[in-house]
């Protein structure tokens, strides 16, 4: 009895010595890092994906603090929030910019022809939120420490000298798929095989000709772009670091990228292309994996739809007043029409586009909660990369009406993809709005291909959440995970695209070319010469 219980007593230290060394061995824990999230993007849109990283961290027990130029939409109880606003007079700048696009047909041009006019509002401004003395402030007070700080990337290359400026590493936060910003400060390679974000080439197809021709063009537009973003980018550094002789070079800030969340899933949506460790998946992080309650007015309004029900929303940029009346009196007379029952995001309740039994106007939406919705059968959509994720996770067909940006690619590939229908919102015609809707609608073979990708796009080793908790929790546990750094990050144009290499193989060519001209000129002819003659001497001697 005495041996037994002397040898239950020595497994179990030996049990409970094992299992103390297995935690010894495992990653040591984050709970409780202190994490700093600075989006001054102006872009609701944007926002809500950033912020649906913040709110996941913080869910886990992270102590987040939030800098932004808007209020939140998405957020969590124990959320630091520092918001500093644009003035209204940029505000209107804004708006008339916004307006003026809605007037031109949707293109990459147009985008890029904003870009170099009013919407230089929003690269400019963001400087405005890093002077401002609510964020100067987190970092004069000696008592803030951080452990990694997230920069919500839109044309703000500069901001990644946060982490030189709070001593931590940077993580980049995305809203679409990795693109050419992006993957300049993670040394993701720039393939001309891998489509930009305009080019609808459906995941796993070959560009034809003219998309190629078109992804040359907007390749060398982007990169025209992006030499002058960068003498802004240079100007910007200046003026908030230039003086502080503890901070790096811009070039060198770039170059201490940790990872970035891009919010894309190329498996399922394409384009197909190979990424560096440091790019991280997690398309439709703004979903939630069970919905929340509706308010009550949308939920009876949802439920008493026999026909079920439609959602119509032009995002969070794009607002009613921005859209020419006689456009607005179109969707109004088509929708109106319909059996199905419509929510229909509008700004001002008081002045509404008119009265219809089957319109519910909302100022704002809890979407991805409408989209859930089992009534829900179509999505009228803007096109812009948030929805269309929203509406693909819970398979509802869509009818895209693109404006500018992203959106007219987004537009093109659900349409290639069989996701649903596209039509131009500058020139809508009522009878075709209808047309389509009801196209959409009663044909089942949108909501079956929708079904189909959705199951796809659930399918992965880890939800958008678990990715984000897991990649930001390493980046800590490792002090930035520089070995996860690609080397292209680390090359200049010439390293990193073999010119170098191709001048010397080229000259080694042309020497050897040179070398074989003269050993012809002066070696081979002569002994080929003496052959010749001294053949020809013998024949005559024959003869």
């Amino acid at each position: 009895m005495t041996q037994n219980r002397s040898t239950w007593i020595g497994c179990s230290l030996g049990g409970l010595l094992v299992a103390l060394l297995a935690l010894q061995s495992m990653p040591q824990g984050t709970e409780g890092a202190n994490i700093l999230g600075v989006f001054t993007s102006h872009s609701p849109s944007h926002f809500i994906v950033h912020m649906s990283i913040m709110k996941t961290l913080a869910e886990k027990g992270h102590n987040v603090t939030v800098v932004s130029s808007v209020p939140p939409k998405v957020t969590h109880k124990s959320i630091n929030h520092i918001v500093v606003p644009m003035s209204a007079e940029d505000e209107k700048v804004l708006n008339d910019g916004m307006a003026g696009m809605v007037k031109e047909k949707p293109s990459i041009w147009n985008t890029m022809k904003s870009i170099f006019s009013s919407l230089a509002l929003l690269i400019d401004k963001q400087v405005d939120v890093l002077e401002d003395p609510r964020f100067q402030e987190l970092y004069l007070n000696k008592g803030n420490k951080f452990d990694v700080v997230f920069v919500g990337f839109f044309f703000n290359t500069y901001q990644v000298a946060l982490g030189a400026r709070f001593n931590c590493p940077v993580i980049i936060s995305w809203s679409g798929p990795p693109m050419m910003m992006v993957n300049e400060v993670l040394g993701n390679p720039e393939l001309s095989s891998v489509p930009q974000m305009h080019i609808s080439a459906p995941p796993g197809q070959p560009m034809n000709f003219q998309q190629r021709m078109q992804n040359f063009a907007s390749t060398l537009g982007f990169n025209a772009l992006n030499i002058f973003l960068s003498h802004k980018y240079n100007k910007f550094y200046d003026r908030l670091w230039g003086k502080d002789k503890s901070m790096p070079t811009f070039e060198q800030a770039k170059r201490n990228v940790s990872l970035a969340f891009c919010n894309g899933h190329g498996i399922s949506e394409g384009p197909i292309r190979p990424n560096v460790p440091g790019v991280i998946e997690i398309g439709g992080i703004q979903v939630k994996s069970k919905p929340d309650p509706l308010p009550e007015d949308i939920k009876e309004f949802l439920e008493k739809g026999k026909h079920g029900a439609i959602l119509f929303s032009l995002g969070s940029n794009l607002k009613g007043e921005h859209i020419q009346p006689e456009v607005v009196k179109t969707i109004f007379k088509g929708l109106s029409s319909l059996k199905q029952q419509v929510i229909w995001k509008w700004e001002d309740p008081k002045n509404t586009p008119g009265k219809a039994a089957n319109i519910l106007y909302k100022k704002w939406l809890p979407q991805d909660d409408i989209l859930a919705h089992p009534k829900l059968k179509l999505f009228i959509t803007h096109a812009g990369k948030g929805g269309v994720a929203e509406a693909q996770y819970h398979g509802v067909p869509m009818l895209a009406l693109p404006v500018f940006a992203d959106q007219p690619g987004n537009a093109d590939k659900l349409v290639a993809s069989g996701y649903g229908l596209q039509l131009p919102l500058a020139t809508l015609d009522v009878d075709e709005f209808k047309a389509s809707i009801k196209e959409v609608i009663e044909n089942p073979k949108y909501a079956k291909t929708l079904k189909s990708f959705s199951q796809l796009y659930r399918d992965r080793p880890l939800s958008p959440h678990e990715s984000v908790v897991y990649w930001t929790e390493y980046v800590i546990r490792h002090h930035g995970a520089a070995h996860m750094q690609s080397p292209l990050v680390h090359m200049n144009f010439i390293a990193s695209n073999n010119v170098d290499v191709y001048i010397i193989a080229a000259l080694v060519l042309y020497i050897v070319f040179i070398i074989n001209k003269i050993v012809w000129k002066f070696v081979w002819r002569k002994l080929f010469g003496k052959s010749n003659k001294a053949s020809q001497g013998k024949k005559v001697k024959k003869q």
